[in-house]
């Protein structure tokens, strides 16, 4: 008899063993929250004849789980991640006058283990899905961003000029434009939004937007400079607080001047012909930060082989060890250049700062424009 008993008591252990299995595979089927959190409710209702079952953070149930003034008894079951924190209880109702033995609290016990990896596994996909979503988005968005720099450099008899920009995420709050006017004239604007990222790039593309509608009206340099900051300090606290350090130049090639606006920005470097060094520092505070703000205009003569240099802070700040490559650096580098057309003082420049630089990643937004006089 007792031999008859233990062969019963292990052919019971078999199957619950078995239906544990059968379950686990079920439950570990799908990636698909809903339909995890489907499957492990129906196996616990049908298995083991409870009346319903649900879980305390998720939506959904199955079977009956209305509230009842009867005997029913409720069980609750933690699911707990990786961590050992419980983010949701596996709740089964239990009919009147029914008693869970030890091996259907086990199972029970066992389940919420099992569920809890395939509901981790199931938000972890969902956020990979959205994650998926958000890298198309800003893959999106840099493509358009690139499209929106300068394309083709202008084509001005006795000058040359090249730009470049990377941004340090895939889009950036660095803002570099060539802005041919009617009259002949161009304007140059190399600016830097407070800030990286989307939200930066965002100011950058509305920032761009409303300051070629306005150049293209005909107002003066310094007269566009008061305007744009009216504009972006009226867009609101957040657009204050993305305030726009701003250089603008008006380049006349028939006069050879450059009239200059620098609204907040670094100092860009003018070398002339003959090797004189003009550091043009800010005029007036950045754009955006006070509604009143006024800005100074100075005037350079382009004397034969001059070369002028804008750039954002993120040249500069480009680091080796503890060390910034700096201004003064900059400045002699320019000095020092002997390339006798623009992109080639462009591509010699990203070369000096990559032989620079110890860093793994490029920490800021880099944008430069050089204009060169042919000697």
């Amino acid at each position: 008899m007792m031999e008859t008993d233990e062969t019963l008591f292990a052919q019971q252990q078999v199957a619950r063993l078995h239906a544990l299995l059968e379950a686990s595979r079920l439950v570990h089927s799908t990636i698909v929250l809903d339909e995890v959190i489907q499957i492990v409710l129906q196996i616990v209702v049908r298995e083991l004849e409870l009346k319903g079952a649900f879980f305390s953070n998720f939506p959904g149930s199955y079977g009956d789980v209305a509230d009842h003034s009867g005997e029913e008894a409720q069980l609750s079951f933690p699911l707990r991640d990786k961590n050992g924190e419980t983010f949701s209880d596996l709740v089964v109702i239990v009919p009147a006058r029914r008693t869970l033995n030890l091996d259907e609290m086990d199972f029970l016990v066992s389940l919420s283990m099992q569920a809890a990896v395939a509901i981790e596994n199931a938000r972890f996909h969902v956020r990979a899905l959205e994650w998926q979503r958000v890298e198309a988005d800003l893959s999106a968005a840099r493509d358009i961003q690139r499209s929106l720099l300068p394309q083709h450099m202008p084509d001005i008899p006795g000058y040359s000029i090249a730009a470049h920009s990377v941004a340090c995420h895939e889009v950036g709050g660095d803002y570099l434009d060539i802005v041919p006017l009617p009259s002949g004239e161009t304007i140059l604007v190399v600016a830097d939004v407070a800030g990286k990222g989307l939200s930066s790039a965002l100011i950058n593309t509305s920032f761009r937007a409303a300051l070629r509608a306005m150049a293209l009206s005909g107002v003066n340099l310094r007269e566009l400079a008061n305007r744009m900051n009216r504009i972006h300090y009226n867009e609101g606290p957040e657009a204050q607080r993305r305030y726009v350090t701003t250089f603008l130049a008006l380049f006349n090639p028939s006069a050879n001047t450059l009239d200059v606006v620098n609204a907040g920005h670094n100092p860009a470097f003018l070398v002339s012909g003959s090797g004189e060094v003009r550091r043009i520092g800010p005029s007036g505070i950045p754009v955006g930060i006070l509604a009143d703000s006024e800005y100074a205009l100075e005037q350079f003569a382009l004397d034969s082989g001059s070369r002028l240099l804008i750039y954002t802070d993120g040249l500069t700040e480009t680091r080796c060890g503890d060390e910034e490559f700096g201004e003064a650096r900059l400045l002699q580098w320019l000095v020092d250049s002997d390339a006798s057309d623009a992109q080639s003082v462009i591509s010699s420049l990203w070369t000096t700062l990559d032989n620079f630089s110890d860093e793994p990643h490029q920490s800021d937004d880099m944008s430069a424009l050089v204009l060169l006089r042919r000697a």
